[in-house]
């Protein structure tokens, strides 16, 4: 089946789509974004996504008027129309077309663009193994909290990540961790899960929030808190989350082994309980 992309009111083939060179996202990276991932045809945690999406717009003064039942029926249709039953679903919303001014132009529509595409999960021996990351500056802006279009910085770390054989670049911002370029990221110590807090240099992600309530469900003390680098470094247990990525272990930082180098019990339990969440999924 083919890509299917979705263009202000319209489906096509995703190579069909074409977006002008005068829109504001390409030009200034004025718009917000999110992923969608979907199991068995359903696409998970959409409601979550939505209203993260209708957050970060209304952070930059982007209006658009779509709902959540309509954006709800999109993800279903565009999910049929491709008939992908593990997809990847991504939405991007910028400010629209309109002449080359740094100012918001007078009038205008936004551009509402997804894309559905295939999920290819990452290998399962990476995912029982554990992954090894680097750390690196936090040289972002101040509001992380917005999922923008803006995201030079988590591709140079990303490349900087793959030069070093790593997995992902974890940023670091007066001594402190906050995320990493395409994740967000956990410490376990003493049997205590810990996040950074969420604030405006960490984005509230959907995946972690999910981990923190399967983490609370089984009995575990969860912080969202700061976490120093030193602490991070000195961990029983570090995993990386995200939408495509789930709960990935992290075994190796700036090329130190934490503790023995394997997945720790905590991580392999939430990962447990995130697969059987996610496989119980319905549309409601």
């Amino acid at each position: 089946m083919p890509d299917i992309g979705y263009l202000n009111g319209h489906f096509s083939p995703l190579e069909a789509v074409k977006i002008s060179p005068d829109d504001r996202g390409f030009l200034f990276g004025d718009g917000v974004y999110e992923v969608i991932r979907a199991y068995h045809g359903i696409p998970a945690f959409w409601y979550a996504h939505f209203n993260r999406l209708v957050r970060s717009a209304k952070e930059i003064q982007l209006h658009f008027s779509l709902g959540q039942a309509d954006f709800q029926r999109l993800l279903l249709h565009g999910l049929q129309q491709s008939g992908y039953q593990e997809g990847k679903i991504y939405i991007q919303v910028t400010r629209g077309v309109a002449p080359r001014e740094h100012t918001f132009p007078p009038i205008g529509e936004p551009t509402v663009f997804l894309a559905f595409r295939k999920m290819v999960a990452l290998p399962t021996e990476v995912c029982q193994r554990g992954v090894n990351v680097i750390t690196l500056p936090d040289t972002r802006w101040h509001r992380c909290d917005i999922k923008s279009l803006n995201l030079l910085p988590n591709v140079l770390a990303k490349q900087k990540a793959r030069e070093a054989n790593a997995f992902e670049g974890i940023f670091v911002r007066d001594g402190l961790v906050t995320e990493g370029a395409t994740s967000n990221i956990f410490a376990v110590k003493n049997g205590t899960v810990i996040t950074p807090e969420r604030n405006h240099l960490v984005l509230a992600g959907v995946t972690q929030q999910q981990v923190v309530t399967l983490a609370q469900a089984k009995g575990l003390n969860v912080q969202f808190r700061p976490i120093p680098i030193s602490e991070f470094l000195e961990s029983d247990e570090a995993f990386l989350v995200g939408t495509t990525i789930e709960i990935l272990p992290v075994i190796q930082v700036n090329g130190k082994t934490l503790r023995d180098g394997k997945p720790g019990p905590i991580t392999t339990i939430l990962k447990q309980q995130f697969t059987a969440h996610v496989s119980g999924l319905a549309m409601s």
